[in-house]
């Protein structure tokens, strides 16, 4: 009976389709641009007021069925006008789209990388394109975001080639994370790990993620700058989205093959501006023996230098003048030469890009190199009408020689710095002893190694190779709904040998040391499947509306040997070793998220959305608890007042609001629960060990919620723009370490009490001078004003320290303090008697006073100037960018004084420095300075720098005509980080940075010396 009654039901319902269906007529046509007279292919058709649809095909055809005799069929695409046009019973209807001033090239990418109308937008968005990230390339693709995006700070380390690209977006980060964007590549976010970082101690920095991809490759990046616009992503969005949109084929498009050619070069640049008129030694005078000099070419407190002789350290005679060789000649010319190929084609149902390039970069350090192969594939083919799938895979093979050592650590090539005007750092080549091996100590401290001796025969390499993949199938019920499948996985596998040589001064009995010898995996898995629609509610209303889910897993494992002593020299092998260690590390970690967005838009002028998120993190999952979850709203609203208003000055007009809540997890897993790690075998027994770090079982997500308001207008078809943001950004319940006694067994702990807040403005203003047929000038201008503070630290509020170098060690550092701007640099200041006067002791040396805060590493007030000439088929931009407000804890400057080599020594060398009747000698003056009021070594770290100049010229295209193979060529002639129109450091470059993460923002020490780049890119267009 069932059986029977379900065949009815089905019957009638087969029937009532096809009366339906023969109620409606077949409407057909061709949809052409007014302009050209060009088929548009992918054209919107759609009956007003249904879902009922279709898109034209690549000659601009459609065929729409069901169409009432009195029906209105509405005809759209970006970047033309649309047109609703009454159907009257006619079958067939040819309609010609106007371009639209207003639409051209406002299409953006969004969260979870869905296109949407940036008019309609109701947060801040910015795009870069290829052009600006590719020409003055640099190796990490990120750092060519300098200058180019309101809200955004690029700081990249001086550490050479593969170097971590250290981006905040409006202010202080995230105080529990390491402050860097969540980067998203074609819908998929990707891993970002830093894998190695400087510290006061030395180390080296072996990149991030966003560094290993080729510029080559990439279309555009997109900012999201607002937690509103990065909302939908939830966990780690919380510090702003990088989207990256990959170049791919063009339907239509006939075979095209492009040859690229890029190749620079860079030299280092001295920022010191060193005393040069007393040369080596103590006391005022000059070295006598041997170990005397050794032990003095770091220290210029000798005598004036006449141009006599001076013993040096081994023992030699040489002049006791000015060297003839600056410090810089130790290094070398570096290169950067890319070539990248690339193939495409499109059809009317599919396309397909693939590229290969190859990166061969040599550092300005000698022996430090890096290479890069890459191959990127992207494939998106319409398998019926409604079923599409696209699929892209990043294939990364990195090798990385002799990564440098960095900051005031042993293994550091960049020592020179700090030897004596007189001192000739050739003298110490090659490094070390012929016939032993052993190093040549060229200072008074053994851990400050020979530089020609490191590069010659340290060893720090890593090789990576990376696959980044994504699978997409997207199913359009109609034309305006549709359900998507997305997976994506990051998977790098590294290979690490770190060595200390053979005759390295500070290992035991010269026998070096391995440490490290292994291979770790790291990944990341993302699946996302969403339904989206869009519906016309009324005439005048519309629903855009999308709900999804998405699962996270990352997985991180490795193993290492490591030890101490090769017994054969030079055999560096873990079974050559006297003792050895091995070592295995694995965590894992996973999000379980939910989302949705509705859309509301009322005549094409006014719309308001609201999106959640919730997310569930492993990393908090305690036993008896359910708060590891957390719920991220938003909701936004745009009012495009233009619309409304009939003035010809006014293009466009447009007010945005809005209010959203994105969360955080741990950076480190296990957090919350007590583990024991097993440890080696005690006279073949096995132990085990108990964490040092204690566990909190209350730990739930952070969360970032932020308000913005913004103003869009445009003048003059839109050749004058403006767009001005304001924002307020505060974090809560953030997971920071708190120090603990050891007595309790633990050296520190977790608590999630911190809190910070950002305000600021954004403003962006653009345009284009002048325009017409031969000539034209594009200029844009931003900048940032942010004001940042610290409002909770840890339940007491004491002051969190985050970084430091060992010139100041512990009488200096960066830290979170309440209620400043952080991180915040604190340092001993001079003591002061009842009436402000400097106090010294009894020998006339300054005494230090209190701890005092100096002002925070990031800057307040930033922002570029960007601008593009075009005469016929010369072209000509230069980038301007400036930095101002915020303070650089500088080791340069320490030592400087400490050694007397800054200018400021000068003062009080023949007759000594006289404080209240008191005379100190100049250089225990200046020693004691350095030392105990620490704010000496503070410097500003405000500049204007010229950043980058582009001159190019494309050939004239008669040239190809009779060609069967070459359609075209482009040269241009580039430069970048030129020089600066002003810098308030004496001795440093303002940018300059050790360590990759935020905790060492801001601290400069030993790292290599700044550089500038000039080459030349070459881009031939075949066929």
């Amino acid at each position: 009976m069932r059986k029977n009654l379900l065949t009815v039901v089905l019957f009638l319902f087969l029937f009532s389709v096809q009366v339906a269906g023969a109620q409606g007529i077949t409407v057909t046509g061709t949809v052409i641009s007014a302009q050209d007279g060009l088929p548009l292919p992918g054209a919107n058709v759609v009956l007003k007021g249904t879902d009922n649809g279709t898109s034209t095909d690549f000659d601009g055809n459609y065929a729409l069925d069901n169409v009432p005799e009195d029906g209105v069929l509405v005809f759209s695409v970006m970047g033309y006008a649309s047109q609703e046009i009454p159907v009257a019973g006619q079958t067939t209807i040819d309609v010609k789209l106007e371009e639209s001033a207003e639409q051209l090239g406002e299409v953006v990418v969004t969260a979870l990388g869905i296109n949407k109308e940036k008019r309609k937008l109701a947060y801040s968005v910015t795009e870069v394109e290829s052009e600006d990230l590719a020409v003055a390339r640099e190796t990490n693709v990120a750092n060519s975001l300098s200058g180019r995006v309101a809200g955004l700070v690029v700081k990249g380390t001086n550490s050479g080639p593969g170097g971590t690209a250290n981006i905040t977006l409006r202010g202080l980060p995230s105080v529990s994370g390491t402050g860097s964007p969540l980067y998203v590549i074609d819908g998929i976010p990707m891993d970002n790990t830093q894998r190695g970082a400087s510290g006061q101690w030395g180390g080296a920095d072996m990149g991030d993620g966003i560094g290993n991809l080729n510029p080559d490759d990439i279309e555009k990046m997109t900012v999201l700058k607002g937690q509103s616009a990065s909302a939908l992503y939830g966990s780690r969005a919380s510090n702003g989205v990088i989207l990256i949109t990959t170049k791919k084929g063009k339907k239509g498009d006939d075979w095209a093959l492009n040859y690229t050619m890029n190749a620079m070069v860079e030299e280092a640049v001295d920022l010191t501006d060193f005393q040069s008129i007393y040369g080596q030694g103590t006391g005022g005078v000059r070295p006598t023996t041997a170990s005397n000099a050794q032990g003095t070419n770091r220290f210029a407190w000798g005598e004036r230098m006449d141009g006599g002789d001076v013993i040096g350290y081994d023992g030699q005679q040489y002049a006791y003048s000015p060297a003839k060789n600056s410090y810089l000649d130790f290094y070398r010319t570096g290169s950067n030469i890319t070539n990248s190929v690339s193939v495409s084609k499109g059809t009317e149902s599919g396309t397909f890009r693939l590229s290969m390039s190859n990166l061969t970069s040599k550092a300005i350090v000698p022996n430090s190199d890096l290479k890069r192969n890459t191959i990127t594939l992207n494939v998106d083919q319409n398998i019926t009408d409604k079923l599409n799938v696209s699929a892209m895979m990043n294939y990364i093979d990195q090798q990385t020689d002799n990564a440098p050592y960095l900051s005031d650590g042993p293994r550091n090539p960049n020592n020179f710095i700090f030897l004596a005007p007189n001192v000739d750092q050739t003298i110490f080549a090659p490094g070390y002893d012929p016939e032993t091996g052993a190093e040549t100590v060229f200072s008074d401290d053994n851990y400050v190694t020979n530089p020609y001796f490191i590069t010659e025969r340290g060893i720090n390499d890593i090789n990576r190779r990376r696959l980044i993949s994504m699978l997409s199938a997207k199913y359009n019920f109609t034309s305006r709904i549709y359900a998507m499948l997305r997976v994506g996985n990051d998977v790098s596998n590294d290979k690490v040998f770190n060595v200390e040589p053979t005759g390295l001064a500070y290992t035991r009995d010269l026998e070096g040391a391995l440490i490290a010898r292994g291979q770790s995996e790291r990944s990341e898995l993302n699946v996302d499947g969403m339904f989206g629609a869009t519906v016309d509610l009324t005439e005048d209303i519309e629903l855009d509306a999308l709900a999804g889910a998405s699962l996270r897993k990352n997985k991180y494992e490795s193993v290492n040997l490591n030890g101490s002593q090769f017994v054969i020299p030079f055999l560096y092998s873990p079974t050559n070793l006297r003792t050895y260690n091995r070592e295995y590390i694995f965590n894992e970690r996973e999000v379980h998220s939910a989302y949705y967005s509705v859309g509301l838009g009322y005549k094409d002028f006014l719309t308001l959305t609201t999106t959640g998120r919730y997310d569930v993190y492993s990393t908090l999952s305690s036993p008896g608890r359910s708060d590891n979850n957390l719920f991220s709203p938003s909701v936004t609203g745009a009012f495009i007042f233009s619309d409304l208003l009939n003035t010809e000055s006014l293009t466009f007009g447009k007010l945005r609001a809005s209010y959203a809540v994105t969360s955080g997890e741990p950076t480190e897993a296990y957090q919350n629960r007590f583990y024991y790690t097993s440890g080696n075998t005690y006279s073949g027994v096995p132990t085990g060990e108990s964490p040092l770090e204690l566990p909190n079982t209350d730990l739930k997500p952070f969360s970032t919620s932020e308000v913005e308001f913004g103003l869009e207008l445009g003048f003059f078809n839109n050749r004058l723009s403006f767009d001005v943001a304001y924002f307020d950004k505060k974090t809560k319940n953030e997971i920071i370490a708190t120090n603990t006694s050891i007595a309790s067994g633990f050296n520190r702990g977790w608590v999630g009490t911190g809190s910070t807040q950002n305000r600021g403005l954004e403003f962006l203003v653009s345009g284009t001078p002048i325009m017409n047929d031969n000539f034209s000038w594009r200029s844009s201008f931003n900048f940032t004003s942010v004001k940042n503070e610290v409002l909770q630290t840890d339940e007491d509020n004491n002051p969190i320290n985050l970084g430091q170098n060992r010139a100041t060690l512990g009488d200096a550092v960066t830290a979170y303090v309440v209620g400043k701007a952080g991180p915040q640099i604190m340092a001993y200041d001079y003591a002061y008697d009842d009436n402000g006067n400097i106090v010294v002791d009894e020998s006339g040396l300054p005494v230090r006073g209190d701890l005092k805060t100096w002002g925070t590493v990031l800057p307040t007030f930033y922002g570029g100037w960007n601008n593009e000439f075009r005469y016929k088929n010369f072209t000509l931009s230069f980038l301007i960018d400036f930095n101002y407000g915020n303070k650089v804890l500088s080791a340069t400057e320490y030592y400087s004084h400490y050694r007397g080599l800054h200018k400021n020594t000068l003062t009080g060398r023949e007759n000594g420095i006289t404080t209240n009747g008191i005379t100190a000698s100049a250089e225990n003056y200046y020693q004691a300075l350095a030392q105990n009021v620490t704010r000496t070594s503070i410097v500003d770290g405000d500049f204007i720098k010229f950043r980058q100049l582009s001159i190019g010229y494309t050939l004239p295209d008669e040239l190809f005509e009779k060609m069967p193979v070459l359609k075209g060529v482009d040269i241009s002639l580039v430069a970048r980080n030129l020089f600066f129109l002003m810098r308030k450091a004496d001795n440093i470059d303002p940018e300059a940075n050790f360590g990759s993460t935020i905790d060492y923002s801001g601290i400069e020490g030993t790292s290599l010396p700044s550089t500038r780049s000039f080459g030349v890119n070459v881009n031939f267009k075949l066929n």
